[in-house]
């Protein structure tokens, strides 16, 4: 058997990637950094001037040590397949192996190298609300709710439920995610938008076919050293008794919390903890990141007006169909990007969606 070895983007011939691969000036900087941070005493004592400087150098860490990673794949990979050739069968198993690692790991870091935006690092805040359609949005809802708390476990990423508000008969009318893992953020935001499901409905007693849709809608976790301005006196705070399905794990007590900005109209609400306290903690933070995000839409309007082609965070029309009769078939309509997988795409296999979508917005932002 014969392998192909990826491409690994070492320091022979970062110089050919530059940008992101560009690891010698990575490793300068990093070095820079690390000096910055020695000869500043109070360094840790001011979160605003650390907070920038410890998020580049956990950026370049990241980086440098997922192509250190790579090199010793590599280098792996190819005693491996020098024993193998050699006639040692035992060794063609593992050479296949770590060439599987290798190959995805690559793909990582090719993924990695599109996420240069402010915020594409952060953790990320996702939620989901059901279309016009009563019981059967709901449940789409919860299928989707489902699909991205698999899809953070598939990462490796700790997930937090803010807030869920069951449907009248069944499923989820909203729900509110926060997620916490390195590119959250840079990574999700491929799913803003509508997504629409077309299904023989296990509602329909005729099992007719049935479309529904539900919004997702990604923000970036925002650190708190970033200045937001809120006005005590701008906020309306209710506190209600917090509910869920069964009611199991739920306190009875009137520890839930919501919150609403008068000035944007952003109601947010957390009922997950047992602490009133804890609760308007958690909403506060996803008030926080709304506002935030409110302030890069306008940084964005700027630009809208010259890019009216734009429509891949608009709400206005879906951004994907997973359709499940009369055949299978989920499509993205920003990239056209398809797949006969629905069962593992809904079970959280969304990288190649994501990936497809990265590529996409890079190339339609930089044309060649």
């Amino acid at each position: 058997m014969i392998f192909q070895v990826p491409a690994v983007p070492s320091r022979k011939n970062s110089s050919v990637f530059g940008g992101f691969f560009d690891l010698d000036r990575k490793a300068e900087r990093l070095k820079d950094i690390e000096a910055q941070i020695e000869g500043m005493p109070d360094f840790w004592n001011n979160p605003k001037v650390s907070a920038p400087i410890l998020k580049e150098k956990k950026s370049l860490e990241l980086a440098l040590g997922r192509v250190h990673k790579l090199e010793t794949l590599e280098g792996d990979l190819e005693a491996a397949m020098e024993f193998a050739e050699a006639g040692e069968a035992e060794y063609l198993e593992e050479a296949n192996n770590i060439y599987e690692v290798l190959a995805k790991d690559v793909l990582a870091l090719e993924v990695q190298s599109l996420l240069s935006g402010e915020t594409d690092m952060n953790s990320a805040i996702l939620t989901i609300n059901a279309g016009a359609g009563g019981t059967e949005s709901c449940d789409w809802t919860s299928i989707l709710f489902r699909m991205y708390l698999r899809y953070a476990e598939r990462k490796g990423w700790q997930t937090e439920v803010h807030d869920v508000l069951a449907g009248e008969e069944a499923g989820i009318k909203n729900a509110t995610i926060e997620i916490t893992g390195d590119f959250a953020y840079g990574l999700l935001k491929a799913e803003n938008g509508v997504h629409r499901l077309v299904r023989i409905s296990p509602f329909d007693s005729n099992a007719r076919r049935h479309t529904s849709f539900a919004s997702v809608f990604v923000t970036p976790v925002v650190d708190d050293t970033i200045e937001i301005e809120i006005n005590p006196a701008d906020l309306k705070i209710d506190t209600y008794r917090a509910s869920g399905a069964g009611g199991q794990h739920v306190n009875k007590t009137d520890s839930a919390v919501r919150i609403t900005h008068l000035p944007s109209g952003i109601v947010v609400a957390s009922q997950t903890q047992r602490s009133q306290i804890q609760n308007r903690e958690n909403a506060m933070k996803l008030l926080r990141s709304g506002l935030y995000e409110r302030e890069l839409e306008k940084r964005r309007a700027a630009q809208q007006a010259l890019e009216n082609t734009k429509t891949d965070i608009s709400f206005g029309h879906q951004i994907r169909s997973y359709v499940l009769h009369p055949y299978k078939l989920i499509k993205d309509h920003r990239t056209d990007y398809e797949s006969h997988t629905p069962d593992d795409v809904l079970d959280g296999g969304l990288d190649e969606f994501i990936n497809e979508y990265l590529a996409h917005a890079k190339e339609t932002a930089h044309p060649t």
